[in-house]
């Protein structure tokens, strides 16, 4: 049995997955938000961990895993948010910042026009905005009284919210380099905190945590953290790594969406680090220590929950390619990085949203799939959700939400088919901008996510797209992935168990004509161009 724990912004869920990664137990709680003034938005680092320390334990209790039961435990979580602690005490020192939080906008404009910002993305794949880590750790350092001499004289450190957990869960200070890259501090290239960076924004390294690989041994729970278990954490990824990972997306150009109240695309790259693309994010996407060398298949190092050191492990339902289970060795590995690029597409739900809290001329989200089928083609209405700018690949945080081509016989069907198209539309901007940095095309898209449920829409992507889009059987993708690296981690499963155990549920094949793609194109491209002003 594998526990993912799955930390996300507005809350937590955690799934016990067993040896077929199927679930077998879940359960979910909300987490608090905090808005102390406009623009900022805040969680509490004690909720944090108290919501996840419930709900892995409700999730252990539904599965009826007892001590001794567990192989590993996975964690994926909301990237970028900062958190900050006593490392003496486990106690937080301020509210952790949300990667939403914009109160270091002004700092980033200044860094900006000092004409920093050509450092940032080369040496990181980020733009320089409030919306990573080393503007936030800034802030702490600058305005929380005494934190900056506590740093400087090791009695505090920072960490994003899997080091966090990491710390409450087995008492050390680790990230993974996935989480590393989304902070502003990491050489992308060679997934260490560099120093110049650091200098920059005046964060002492010894601060922070150890960058370890996504799948490999971080340390083991300490039994009161986790009810009793003590179990090697082998997997820790960002979400939306985790989701491409729990996709199976593990071969360059392979790509995945994950479609929400706005919208991930994470394409695969390979092994080497791609060049800043126009209006894209480059991303670490995880990095594997399988723990290959002396002592392989000769056992666990740390035998979690009882089991003793080189004790053998039940067969799982399949076996590693390479034979398990290997060594696990804990550190920075010389394992090859992965790479992605991600496009952050801010407003796709979310316009369906509008459609029925703003407007009211829907009563539920699944209505759109209905409404849309009613019309035999949008009849030039089109609708860019610009409602908070836009996004990857534009960045335009002066656009506007337009709705263009309305006549006396449009109707709500008309603005709901157009909300749908919006999606679609959006990724195939991100996905085509994502080809010409990578150099690679898109074989197939794989999709999960709220809106994966409508089949319209998924059908209206694979047209629009040009490519297959697959969606599996399972919604929790990102669980998903980080039960897979924690059990890569463990040598209970190999890489191509991953690629060869996903599964597609359903799978939509592009019908339309080239020639209808290229027109619906055109109308979107023009709207968009009405919403940015030019």
């Amino acid at each position: 049995m594998i526990l993912a724990i799955d930390q996300g912004t507005t809350g937590c869920t955690c799934i016990v997955f067993d040896e077929r990664i199927q679930p077998v137990g879940r359960a979910h709680r909300e987490l608090p938000q905090h808005f102390p003034r406009p623009g900022w938005v805040e969680h509490d680092a004690n909720d944090i961990w108290a919501l996840t320390h419930a709900v892995a334990g409700e999730a252990l209790a539904d599965a009826g895993v007892r001590p001794g039961g567990l192989a590993a435990v996975g964690i994926a979580c909301q990237r970028e948010t900062v958190c900050v602690w006593d490392p003496a005490t486990g106690e937080p020192l301020h509210r952790a910042i949300v990667w939403q939080d914009r109160r270091t906008a002004e700092r980033c404009e200044q860094l900006r026009e000092e004409g920093r910002e050509g450092l940032i993305r080369a040496r990181t794949g980020l733009v320089l905005d409030p919306y990573f880590s080393a503007s936030k750790i800034e802030w702490l350092l600058n305005n929380v009284e005494g934190l900056r001499e506590r740093a400087r004289d090791g009695r505090a450190v920072v960490g994003t919210v899997d080091a966090w957990l990491l710390y409450k869960l087995t008492g050390e200070h680790f990230t993974d380099v996935s989480n590393a890259s989304r902070t502003m501090l990491l050489d992308l290239a060679t997934g260490r905190w560099d120093p110049e960076l650091l200098a920059l924004f005046g964060v002492p390294a010894h601060a922070l945590p150890e960058v370890r690989a996504s799948a490999g041994m971080f340390a083991v729970t300490r039994p009161e953290a986790l009810h009793g278990h003590a179990v090697p954490v082998t997997g820790v990824a960002g979400d939306q790594q985790a989701a491409l990972f729990g996709q199976a997306c593990t071969t360059p150009g392979m790509g995945k969406n994950t479609y929400g109240t706005g919208s991930f695309v994470l394409l695969n790259v390979g092994p080497v680090a791609p060049a800043p693309a126009p209006g894209l994010l480059s991303t670490v996407a995880w990095q594997i220590d399988d723990g290959r060398g002396e002592g392989e298949g000769e056992g666990l190092l740390a035998g979690p929950d009882g089991l003793s050191e080189g004790a053998a492990r039940p067969a799982p339902a399949f076996r590693s390619a390479s034979g398990f289970p290997p060594s696990l060795a804990g550190g920075q590995l010389a394992a090859a990085l992965e790479y992605a690029l991600e496009a952050s597409i801010f407003v796709t739900g979310a316009a369906v949203q509008w459609l029925r809290d703003g407007l009211g001329v829907i009563a539920d989200a699944a209505e759109t799939e209905s409404l849309a089928q009613t019309l035999d083609s949008n009849e030039q209405v089109y609708f860019v959700p610009a409602l908070t700018g836009l996004g990857s690949p534009h960045w335009d945080p002066h656009a506007r939400g337009t709705i263009v081509g309305l006549t006396r016989g449009s109707t709500r069907a008309h603005l709901a088919r157009a909300a749908l198209e919006a999606i679609a539309y959006q990724t195939v901007d991100a996905v085509r901008a994502m080809e010409r940095g990578a150099g690679v095309s898109l074989s197939e898209l794989r999709a999960d996510g709220g809106a994966t449920a409508n089949r319209w829409l998924m059908q209206f992507q694979a047209d629009i797209l040009g490519v297959p889009v697959l969606v599996p059987p399972l919604a929790e993708t990102t669980a998903r992935g980080a039960a897979l690296l924690a059990g890569v981690g463990v040598g209970v499963f190999a890489l191509a168990d991953v690629r060869d155990n996903w599964h597609a549920d359903v799978r939509y094949e592009p019908r339309m004509a080239e020639g209808e793609r290229a027109c619906l194109l055109a109308g979107w491209h023009a709207a968009l161009q009405r919403a940015r002003g030019t």
